[in-house]
């Protein structure tokens, strides 16, 4: 067995012992084409709607969340 495969087998053996499994996560690629096409999409159809500001203010609100 190579030293990284022993590595990750020792650290995946300590997890398991804090009762913690892993999983695996699936998400968009946002480095791909297509996701970039859908986004601005996306945003420009929410830019569209009358009450764009109200909504991205009350994002900015949501997401400012360190002060």
């Amino acid at each position: 067995m190579s030293d990284k495969r022993a590595n990750a087998q020792g650290l995946r053996d300590q997890l398991q012992a804090l009762a913690l499994r892993s999983i695996q996560v699936w998400v968009p690629d946002v480095r791909s084409a297509a996701f970039r096409r859908e986004a601005h999409r996306q945003s420009l159809a929410v830019a569209k709607i009358s009450r764009a500001r109200d909504d991205q203010a009350f994002i900015d609100a949501a997401s400012d969340w360190q002060d």
